[in-house]
C-alpha cells in the first residue's frame, strides 16, 4: 500500500491536517487507538478573549478566520451541524474587574466582542454582585459528534485503522518511511499527550494536563448562553449544562476522581442558586506547552517525520491554522512561524 501520508491521532489536530489532506487531493491512511480523548471531552468554545484578564488571545483573529470557515465546511460535508453561536457572560468578582473590562472594550481587537456596558439584570440562578460583562461572536464547536462523524467517514472509506502505533516497526528511509507494509512519504504525528512516549519527539517538552468536567441536570436555570466565574457553566440544551474544569498537573490517569467532582461543584455553588442533579463526569489529559504555543514541525533528522500536538485548551481555535501550517511547510517548504516550530526547542 502506497500512500502520501500516514498520520497518528485522530483529535482536532488528526482531523484538521487530514482535512487539508483531503484538500489537497493527498492519499493517506490514519492510525487512531481512541487512547487520547481530551478533543471529544472538551468544552469546544471559541473565545479570542482570555476572561481572567481581558487580554487577546495569542493570534486569535487570524486563527478564527480559518476556523469558522473550516467548521462551516465541515457542517456541509456531512450534513450535521456543529457550531453553535453562544454568548459568554463573565462575573465580575469586584468593582476592579468592572473598570478592567471598559479598559479592554476600548482595544480595537477586542471591540467586536465584548460589549461595553455591565449586565445588572438579574439572571436567575446566578449569583453575580458586581454584575456580567458580555461577549458576542463567541461560539461552541460539538467536538465529540464532530469526531465522531469523521471517525465514521473515514471507516467507511478504510482509511483509519484503530490500532496502537507501534514506534518499532517504523522503517525510516531517507525520502520514504514504511510501516507494516504500508509506505508513505510522510509521517505526521498527532497524538495528543501520547507525544511523551514517542521516541522521536519525546525530548520535546510537553506538559500533561488533566481535566474534568461535570454534566448537570438544572430545569430553573434556563440559560442559553455560557456563564463564566469560577468555572464555566455552558448550555447543552434540555436543561443539560456542560461545567468546567479542573486543571490537575500530577494525575496523569483519565479517570474521573471524586477529588475533581467535589472541586466542581464547590466552585459551582459559589455562583449558582439552583438546585442540580450531575449526570454525566467526564476527564481528558490537555496536551500543552509551557509557552502557550503548538508544536508543529519536521524532526531534525529524519526530515519525512512531523509532528501537530500541544494544541492546549484553544484546540478548536488553533487547529485548522496549525495544520494549514504544516502542511505548507511539509509541501511547498514554507517558513513556520517561530512561535509555534519546534525549533524553539532544540533536540539535546
Amino acid at each position: 500500500m502506497k500512500v502520501d501520508y500516514i498520520i497518528v491521532g485522530l483529535g482536532l489536530a488528526g482531523l484538521a491536517f487530514t482535512k487539508e489532506l483531503k484538500r489537497n487531493n493527498k492519499s493517506f491512511v490514519v492510525f487512531e487507538d481512541n487512547s487520547q480523548n481530551s478533543s471529544s471531552v472538551a468544552g469546544g468554545m471559541y473565545n479570542p478573549i482570555i476572561l481572567k484578564r481581558f487580554t487577546p488571545v495569542w493570534n486569535a483573529i487570524d486563527q478564527l478566520g480559518i476556523a469558522i470557515p473550516f467548521y462551516k465546511e465541515l457542517e456541509r460535508d456531512f450534513g450535521n451541524k456543529y457550531d453553535y453561536s453562544v454568548d459568554i457572560y463573565r462575573v465580575f468578582k469586584s468593582v476592579e474587574e468592572q473598570n478592567n473590562w471598559f479598559i479592554a472594550c476600548d482595544k480595537p481587537l477586542l471591540t467586536p466582542y465584548m460589549v461595553p456596558q455591565i449586565v445588572h439584570e438579574s439572571i436567575t440562578g446566578v449569583i453575580a454582585e458586581f454584575g456580567c460583562g458580555k461577549l458576542v461572536n463567541t461560539g461552541r464547536i460539538d467536538t465529540k459528534t464532530l469526531l465522531e462523524d469523521y471517525r465514521n467517514y473515514l471507516s467507511e472509506k478504510e482509511l483509519i485503522k484503530k490500532e496502537s502505533f507501534k514506534y518499532d516497526y517504523l522503517i525510516i528511509n531517507d525520502n520514504e518511511v514504511e510501516y507494516n507494509g504500508i509506505v508513505a512519504n510522510k509521517i505526521v504525528f498527532c497524538e495528543g499527550f501520547g507525544l511523551m512516549k514517542n521516541p522521536f519527539f519525546n525530548y520535546l517538552p510537553m506538559q500533561e494536563a488533566k481535566g474534568e468536567l461535570i454534566t448537570i441536570h438544572a430545569p430553573n436555570l434556563n440559560i442559553d448562553f455560557l456563564i463564566k466565574a469560577a468555572v464555566f457553566v455552558l448550555p447543552l440544551g434540555n436543561n443539560l449544562y456542560k461545567v468546567g474544569a479542573t486543571f490537575n498537573w500530577k494525575d496523569k490517569t483519565k479517570e474521573p476522581t471524586s477529588a475533581g467532582k467535589l472541586e466542581l461543584v464547590h466552585k459551582l455553588n459559589t455562583f449558582i442558586s439552583v438546585p442540580y442533579t450531575i449526570v454525566d463526569h467526564t476527564a481528558g489529559i490537555r496536551p500543552t506547552v509551557k509557552d502557550r504555543r503548538p508544536l508543529i514541525g519536521k524532526h531534525p533528522i529524519h526530515q519525512n517525520l512531523a509532528v501537530l500536538n500541544g494544541l492546549g485548551t484553544r484546540g478548536v481555535m488553533i487547529a485548522p491554522t496549525s495544520a494549514k501550517s504544516l502542511y505548507n511547510h511539509l509541501e511547498s517548504n514554507m517558513k513556520l512561524d517561530s512561535e509555534i516550530s519546534i525549533d524553539r526547542f532544540p533536540k539535546n
